[in-house]
């Protein structure tokens, strides 16, 4: 956010030790994560409108010509899409809408997966691509860097939490102190620092905080904390209650390993269907369709397939309206509900977190909460942009350009004693500011070496 300027009134000693130490980590924060910043907001801005767009850039095989007449059965669109792809199929999905094709995934036999679309009113294969091969799905994997590895998601949690710390700082920095330029109008021109000093700090007021709580709300998905606060959540039934419904055997394998699907249903256990004593033939995808349109699941929703003799159909919807969220098990003999959670079955953790991250992924409130998200991440860009030109212009020639330190080391002290208590709560967030306070160390070192050696 914003820095000092040459029309910033005059601080006593103290107080300006303290604005030195909050700039010099304020700077640090943003040479870690302004990279990334921009990177999670150009992502961002686009997985918001990610159906509109995998609808328009795969329109040649996801949509249809809507038509009055009737679908064929899911089974038979099922076997279309075998036809077309040999293999098993493991997941389907009904048409959303009268203009869209349904979704038939399968596994080949050298253990690949392929989405098939079919067209649900004639039963005809209208293409096909690598399962999760979508143009947005790939955007949503360099948003949360997965596509680098596992590895490289846990740097979601660092930039998260390096991102609080900016945006905090940024605030403290911005502070008027009885200047009046440049706290909400923007003064000079762009061959100005103060331009892009002004640009930055007004920028940041309006954006720092859109920012503070996507980095909040993005914390769920990273690699350590937010896999620790998902087992403590649904380990105390914070997050979802233990046998939902009803109390049925229940497998070993998770809902999450089958499905994506949402942070609170991750450690969910997939139930069992009952052993088939009596040569019970299964009711097949067509019954289970009729089922779960019956149960009245939120259009668009998936269904896995039974995955062995004691699998089951799991139905699962999750719309932008948080209240239609649910998953459903059936018995695949007997059609029977094993399971039905939906979102008030969620404990007050899972409930809280799913609001922030369905609103954090622009689905809360529609298409308003899409175009406030977006504009957020314009700013965002913005707010990098201006940061880079305002270090530009005011870095020495051929150096860093690290703000000074202040005179009395103690206060730098004080700053990290309120580092600590961030690091404490996201792990790897305090390791990185460990091995950050280690490198200032050494950068001030050298520098009051290069000092006594020329005085």
């Amino acid at each position: 956010m914003s820095q000092p300027s040459v029309s910033r009134p005059a601080m006593r000693p103290r107080a300006q030790d303290l604005y030195r130490a909050v700039w010099r980590w304020h700077f640090y924060a943003g040479l870690i994560v302004l990279p990334f910043l921009i990177s999670l907001a150009v992502t961002g801005a686009l997985y918001l409108f990610h159906d509109d767009i995998d609808r328009w850039w795969h329109a040649d095989m996801m949509t249809v010509e809507a038509r009055q007449s009737d679908t064929v059965p899911p089974g038979v669109q099922r076997d279309a899409a075998l036809a077309a792809v040999d293999g098993e199929a493991f997941r389907y999905v009904p048409p959303a809408d009268a203009s869209s094709a349904a979704e038939v995934d399968v596994t080949r036999p050298d253990g690949s997966r392929m989405a098939v679309f079919v067209d649900p009113y004639n039963g005809e294969v209208t293409g096909q691509m690598p399962y999760r091969g979508s143009v947005m799905w790939w955007v949503r994997q360099l948003h949360s860097l997965s596509l680098f590895g596992s590895e490289a998601s846990m740097l979601i949690e660092i930039v998260g939490g390096w991102t609080i710390l900016l945006v905090l700082t940024g605030i403290y920095l911005w502070w008027p102190r009885g200047r009046r330029g440049g706290v909400v109008s923007v003064r000079g021109r762009p061959g100005k620092r103060v331009f892009w000093r002004d640009l930055h700090a007004v920028t940041g007021l309006f954006v720092g905080g859109f920012i503070l709580f996507l980095a909040v709300t993005g914390m769920p998905w990273s690699a350590v904390w937010g896999s620790k606060v998902n087992e403590l959540a649904n380990g105390h039934n914070y997050g979802y209650p233990d046998g939902v419904r009803v109390n049925v055997p229940m497998s070993d394998e998770r809902l999450a390993e089958r499905e994506t699907t949402t942070w609170s249903l991750e450690q969910a256990q997939l139930p069992t269907s009952e052993a088939n004593a009596d040569a019970v033939a299964p009711i097949g995808l067509d019954h289970a369709v009729a089922i779960f349109d019956a149960k009245g699941l939120a259009p668009g929703y998936a269904i896995n397939l039974p995955a062995g003799p004691t699998g089951v159909y799991t139905g699962s919807a999750y719309p932008d309206d948080l209240s239609r969220q649910r998953v459903v098990h059936l018995d695949q003999y007997r059609g029977e509900t094993l399971l039905d959670m939906g979102y008030a079955d969620y404990g007050p953790l899972g409930r809280g977190l799913e609001w922030g991250i369905n609103l954090h992924m622009g689905q809360q409130y529609g298409l308003a909460n899409r175009l406030i998200l977006a504009l957020a991440c314009a700013g965002i860009v913005l707010l990098c942009v201006s940061a880079a030109a305002m270090w530009w212009k005011r870095r020495p020639a051929g150096k860093l350009g690290v703000p000074p330190a202040p005179t009395d080391p103690r206060r730098l002290r004080g700053v990290l004693a309120l580092l600590a208590i961030g690091g404490a709560i996201f792990p790897l967030v305090g390791a990185s500011m460990i091995v950050m306070a280690a490198v200032d160390a050494l950068v001030r070192r050298r520098g009051a070496a290069r000092r006594a050696a020329t005085a």
